[in-house]
């Protein structure tokens, strides 16, 4: 991308004649942008076009080195190229003076770009868009995978949202967020035509779009609301179903959830973490895959540590030993974990059980 835009003020800023001076606004707009023409500009931000790509300076000039074969090899250093005493002896043309400026505009570009957006790429694609009508309500629910940087996941993590949910987002975070929500457009309601398939395939990029430039800006990034946005609904759903003995159907959420925490880095702290690990080792325990379930009670252990008691420590470590003993495995370091907790008042004997501490758990 950098380099294609290069290439076109290059030629801008050489031009003879008046008819190519005038094709410089022209130049300037990104061709990705044609697909998304709309009146209304729907969904887009008009500050980037909706053709933001979250890599880094590196990325950009391996992906456009291969379209662009005219395009500088190396853009950034072009200027280092008549600094000194040559330059000062004989001035450059006009061109390269132009070909100059435009390259220190990019540098100071990219050095601020790495300190305000995220150096890799997250993938949001809507891969189905449905009409679901329960009466007397009709909407569409949008399910968009994620994807993170160097994913090998053959089934990406998926959630499903409907415009409500996205709008309510937005809204949340422009009262939070003003400055950096403000280059950041959203599809606005209509009161007609929101089912017809233009309409759902123009919303449907901008959420994507949406959900991209929200990754993008760290402050944004960290946002409380986005978090829950990706995750809260999934583990709400996965609790349910759990409490209600549907097992099976459950550990699919669980795991959902637990995937989309790890591509999505979310620093929300252990709790939901451990809240998602609980989740998977009481469905793969009911579902008699002890192998599994004490695996996640090992992972859970390894993220509290030596930490002050949290509340799911002694349910972790009582599981651990009974899983331990029903594998036939090494399970002192936890019962002795396990007895210290105990005869330091800090937890009953017995402690409560996982699944009883994941149904009393509200999730707010």
């Amino acid at each position: 991308m950098a380099s294609r835009l290069l290439h076109r003020l290059r030629h801008a800023l050489t031009g003879d004649g008046p008819g190519e001076a005038a094709a410089g606004p022209e130049a300037e707009q990104f061709p990705e942008s044609s697909e998304l023409e709309d009146d209304d500009a729907e969904g887009l931000s008009s500050r980037l076009s909706g053709t933001l790509s979250f890599t880094s300076a590196e990325d950009d000039d391996e992906e456009d080195g291969e379209d662009d074969d005219d395009a500088d090899p190396d853009p950034l250093s072009a200027g280092d190229r008549v600094a000194g005493e040559d330059a000062e002896r004989s001035p450059p043309p006009d061109g390269q003076r132009g070909s100059q400026l435009l390259t220190r505009q990019l540098q100071d570009f990219w050095k601020k770009s790495r300190n305000t957006l995220v150096p890799q790429r997250l993938l949001f694609e809507v891969t189905n868009a449905t009409v679901v009508k329960d009466p007397p309500s009709k909407y569409v629910l949008y399910t968009l995978a994620v994807m993170g940087p160097g994913s090998t996941d053959s089934q990406p993590a998926q959630i499903s949202r409907r415009y409500s949910d996205f709008e309510r987002l937005h809204r949340n975070l422009q009262r939070q967020f003003r400055g950096p929500m403000a280059g950041i457009s959203f599809p606005r309601k209509r009161l007609r035509q929101n089912f017809t398939a233009e309409t759902i395939a123009r919303r449907s990029r901008a959420f994507e779009q949406f959900l991209g430039h929200l990754q993008a800006v760290p402050e944004l990034r960290h946002a409380a609301d986005l978090q829950d946005f990706f995750v809260l609904p999934e583990l709400r759903r996965a609790q349910s179903l759990t409490c209600t003995g549907l097992y099976r159907e459950a550990l699919a959420l669980w795991a959902n959830a637990w995937q989309l925490q790890a591509q999505l880095g979310i620093p929300c702290g252990p709790d939901r973490r451990l809240l998602t690990l609980a989740g998977l080792a009481v469905c793969h325990q009911e579902l008699e895959d002890a192998g599994e379930a004490r695996a996640c009670c090992e992972r859970a252990l390894q993220l509290l540590g030596a930490e002050s008691p949290h509340p799911l420590l002694a349910p972790f470590l009582e599981a651990h030993v009974r899983l331990s003993w029903r594998l036939g495995l090494d399970k002192r370091h936890s019962e002795a974990r396990l007895q210290a907790l105990q005869e330091a008042g800090l937890t009953p004997t017995p402690p409560p059980s996982l699944k009883e501490l994941l149904i009393k758990e509200v999730l707010d």
